[in-house]
Formats: C-alpha cells, sequence, structure tokens
C-alpha cells in the first residue's frame, strides 16, 4: 500500500528503523525533521508577530517530544500527521506560556509541517485538512481530537457526544478511509 509521498515514506521508514533500535537511522530521522520543524516554526512564528529566535527552542522541544515518544507511533500510519501534531502543541504550548493569544496561530493542514525545509527543496505532501473534509462530520472530529489534538478518547467522546467505543470505530474506519483516499490520489 502507498503510504504518501516518497519523503513520507523514506521519513517512516527511518521511523520504523529507529523504533527497532536503529541508532543510524535515529539520528538521520531527528536531522531530517530538524529541517522541516524549523521551516514550520519560523513561518508560525511570524504570523503570530513572534521573534525568530524562539525557532530553535521549538524546534529542540519537537525534536525532544519525538526522541521521547517514537514508541507511541503505530507503524502502518503516517508519519507526518503525527509530527504534526508534537510541532503544533509544541507551538501553542510555547504561545500559551509566553502569553501570546492562541488565536494569532492559524488552523493549518499537517502537510504543512513537510512544505518548508531550510535544507532542501521537497515534494509535496498530504493535505490533510481535505482529506479529512471528505469524512462524516463524527468521524472527522473523532480523528482531529484524537490522532491531530491530541485527546484521549474519553475527551473525544465527551465533546463528540459518542460513546468512547464508537469514537474508537469512528478512528479505525476514518483512518482506513483516508488510506484509501490517499491510496487514490497517488494513483492518480
Amino acid at each position: 500500500m502507498d503510504k504518501g509521498s516518497t519523503k513520507e515514506r523514506e521519513l517512516r521508514a527511518l521511523m520504523i528503523a529507529s523504533q527497532s533500535g536503529d541508532a543510524a537511522s535515529h539520528r538521520r530521522l531527528l536531522s531530517e525533521l530538524a529541517g522541516y520543524l524549523r521551516g514550520y516554526f519560523r513561518n508560525r512564528l511570524l504570523r503570530a508577530r513572534r521573534a525568530s529566535e524562539e525557532t530553535e527552542d521549538l524546534v529542540q522541544e519537537a525534536l525532544l517530544a519525538i526522541h521521547n515518544r517514537r514508541g507511541t507511533y503505530d507503524p502502518s500510519e503516517l508519519l507526518t500527521p503525527w509530527v504534526y501534531a508534537i510541532a503544533r502543541y509544541k507551538l501553542i504550548d510555547h504561545l500559551r506560556k509566553s502569553q501570546s493569544q492562541v488565536s494569532d496561530v492559524p488552523l493549518e493542514d499537517a502537510s504543512e509541517v513537510m512544505a518548508a525545509d531550510d535544507q532542501s527543496a521537497n515534494e509535496s505532501s498530504i493535505d490533510l485538512g481535505r482529506l479529512l473534509a471528505m469524512l462524516p462530520e463524527k468521524v472527522r472530529m473523532s480523528i482531529q481530537y484524537v490522532k491531530v489534538d491530541g485527546l484521549t478518547v474519553a475527551e473525544a467522546a465527551a465533546r463528540c457526544h459518542l460513546s468512547e467505543s464508537a469514537v474508537k470505530i469512528n478512528i479505525h474506519r476514518g483512518l482506513k478511509a483516508l488510506s484509501t483516499l490517499v491510496s487514490r490520489v497517488n494513483i492518480q
């Protein structure tokens, strides 16, 4: 099954090798992600009218979180949305701590994490927002809350007014549907 762009597949393979204990793959993964994260954070900080000097702190925080949470990454899923969720959480947390308005941070797609590598041109990645928009609302919101925003299944269930098992089913079915949609996009 096709899992996205060439860069997505390459980074995903590095993450899987990293999870298996391959230190060289882990170092290479973090090095490659650093460039993408640097571009992502710099762009977001400028949009929030913040100093670009804060970029490196955010890159390091995100890389540390990726390192510490690599065991939670599901190898059957795309890597980009997982990295995006961590990066966006770190950015929002940073802005909250520094008393910026979270509303200054525009809601964007996971593809934007991989859209601006400071070290090399990259291929476009999947537009998560457009893909999610193709799903039924309850399914979309279940995925958004748990997989993108990082809420627990219980928190997502409360927000969606569903049972926890319904949220889990929605996520499972939604991710399967997204996988099919991604495959179709890559075939065309």
